[in-house]
């Protein structure tokens, strides 16, 4: 781990996760601009990869999760990142769920939140992702990942997700459908076969619609990996049915099989880091073998090196993303990632 990251690392961990979060993202726009970041990383080679019809400028991107509102996407961008993936954005604004809500498992290199989908609404997050621009004309790739207010019953979920693609549909290059966060009441719910249908159906419609308008954006959709393996094999039947163009594996899990030692175990919510690593990996390698090809997926999950990320290309994947890694190792992990890759790729001819 890079020497510089490691200190300021062992002082942020001496702050609540969530402070230390504000901390990063409050001072990492100007820092970047400064030029700061080669302190804690280095410059590589563009390892350009096409899918969803989207030329990404390499391999490794950031999940949603850390720049909910968009409000930072450039300054990821200047770590390395090919591309961001902000949100989960909701239509209305929402604070999310009470305080304490992120927890770190230092021991386990993980962390479990419950987080609750908190942003600023779809209506601001498309004014933010105006500094977003910069990123995009050098060729990084933005997704939008799109999600339900909470006190939208499952019944009226469909008509949240339209909402959210009207603001946002024109605002990046493709918009990721979060139907697999632990966080919102009932939200895998929609994983269901009949419910999953549906919310496809219509989602696919109203892409159409907006679509006679502007280029048609791709969409892909991020699946939990609690499903069984038979609710992962259905689910990929409906995304591939209803012309999705990807699919992300995986979101965090509710498991604490991996965690059951540690004192915070108990605490609810999605679990993620190197816990989640063999999972996730398992769900991309069975969602590969099923798909034969028919989508690309994006593999997200427990990634803590670069021989994981490695894994994850060995197990199907098109691309990765980094989370709960990028926090623990810092942005350096972000080119051992994209290099070790781009030496795969090589390898095997991809």
């Amino acid at each position: 781990m890079n020497s510089i990251y490691k200190l300021a690392k062992s002082v942020l961990f001496r702050f609540t996760p969530e402070q230390a979060h504000h901390i990063i993202l409050s001072n990492l726009d100007w820092a970047t601009q400064l030029g700061a970041q080669k302190l804690v990383t280095r410059s590589f080679p563009e390892n350009p990869i096409e899918i969803m019809g989207l030329r990404f400028p390499n391999c490794v991107g950031l999940a949603a999760g850390m720049d909910k509102d968009g409000e930072h996407v450039t300054a990821f961008g200047a770590l390395g990142f090919g591309s961001v993936e902000i949100g989960t954005v909701t239509p209305k604004g929402q604070p999310g769920n009470p305080k304490p809500r992120l927890f770190r498992l230092i021991p386990d290199e993980a962390i479990i939140n419950r987080m609750g989908f908190n942003n600023v609404g779809a209506i601001q997050v498309a004014k933010n992702l105006q500094s977003a621009r910069a990123f995009r004309n050098r060729g990084g790739i933005l997704g939008i990942n799109i999600g339900k207010n909470k006190v939208t019953p499952n019944s009226e979920a469909l008509s949240d997700y339209k909402k959210c693609m009207d603001r946002l549909y024109t605002s990046g290059d493709y918009i990721a459908i979060n139907i697999s966060s632990p966080n919102t009441p009932n939200l895998r719910d929609l994983q269901a076969d009949a419910e999953l249908d549906k919310l496809l159906l219509g989602i696919a419609e109203h892409r159409q619609r907006l679509a006679d308008e502007n280029e048609i954006v791709p969409i892909a959709v991020k699946i939990a990996p609690d499903l069984s393996d038979d609710g992962v094999k259905h689910a990929l039947d409906i995304i591939v049915k209803h012309g999705m163009n990807g699919v992300i594996c995986s979101n965090t899990t509710i498991s604490r099989e991996p965690v059951e030692h540690s004192p915070l175990a108990k605490e609810t919510g999605g679990l993620s880091g190197k816990p989640l690593m063999a999972r996730s990996t398992e769900v991309t390698r069975m969602a590969s073998e099923h798909l034969q090809g028919a989508l690309p997926i994006i593999a997200s999950g427990g990634i803590m090196s670069a021989q994981d990320a490695v894994e994850k290309m060995e197990a199907g994947a098109s691309i990765v993303q980094l989370y709960t890694g990028f926090i623990y190792k810092g942005p350096e992990l972000i080119a051992d990632c994209s290099e070790a890759i781009a030496q795969w790729r090589d390898q095997h001819g991809r």
